[in-house]
């Protein structure tokens, strides 16, 4: 019998080397190819706080979409879930996107909701793929 340690499928540091990239979106790679910036949010709250939130990320995507370099934010909320969230960003750039992040309505909408969260605030930044 093979000890588990020692068992491990050929596939898995590949997979773990795409995994330890994946959560990385600001590395030098992932800024040079330019172009449009998709930035998915999963915003996981205290039950107690959904409707608090519900409100605060619309008054984020009303405030944000007025931001240079937006082209698009949905709020979505999870079918059954209500106090599961997505937030859905286009940005012209990353460039656009940077400058978004140190507006104040971005912060003080960060630290409303800081205290609400179930869980971490789970941002991934993409890029289109290029042929």
């Amino acid at each position: 019998m093979v000890p588990p340690a020692l068992f491990m499928p050929a596939f898995i540091p590949g997979l773990a080397a795409v995994l330890l990239f994946a959560g990385f979106p600001h590395c030098a790679l992932a800024q040079a190819a330019g172009g449009r910036l998709h930035v998915v949010s999963h915003v996981d709250v205290i039950p107690k706080f959904s409707d608090d939130t519900a409100k605060a990320l619309q008054a984020y995507a009303v405030d944000s979409r007025k931001d240079a370099g937006a082209l698009r934010l949905d709020v979505l909320v999870e079918a059954g879930r209500p106090n599961h969230f997505t937030l859905i960003e286009v940005w012209e750039s990353r460039a656009a996107y940077d400058a978004h992040i140190g507006k104040d309505h971005t912060r003080a909408f960060r630290e409303k909701l800081h205290p609400w969260l179930g869980s971490p605030y789970d941002e991934r930044l993409n890029e289109e793929v290029k042929p």
